[in-house]
């Protein structure tokens, strides 16, 4: 079963702000790694899948509850 590594708060934060949460979060995690991204910017529904895209890192869950947007992330 896959454990969460590493909790990337970015809740109250607004675009790129997530994202840069996340990246720095990513360079100091080993691969394979999980990480888990909440965010409560909209923007982030579609920022984080094609950043994910992008960079390479496998993106394993995306959902919302309550206004708060949580993201699985495997480091790649």
């Amino acid at each position: 079963m896959d454990v969460i590594t590493a909790t990337v708060d970015a809740r109250g934060q607004s675009c790129p702000g997530p994202l840069v949460a996340l990246h720095k979060a990513l360079k100091e995690a080993d691969q394979g790694d999980l990480l888990e991204l909440l965010a409560t910017d909209p923007g982030s529904k579609s920022d984080v899948p094609s950043w994910s895209k992008l960079s390479g890192h496998e993106l394993l869950d995306a959902s919302e509850t309550s206004g708060v947007y949580r993201y699985v992330i495997r480091k790649v």
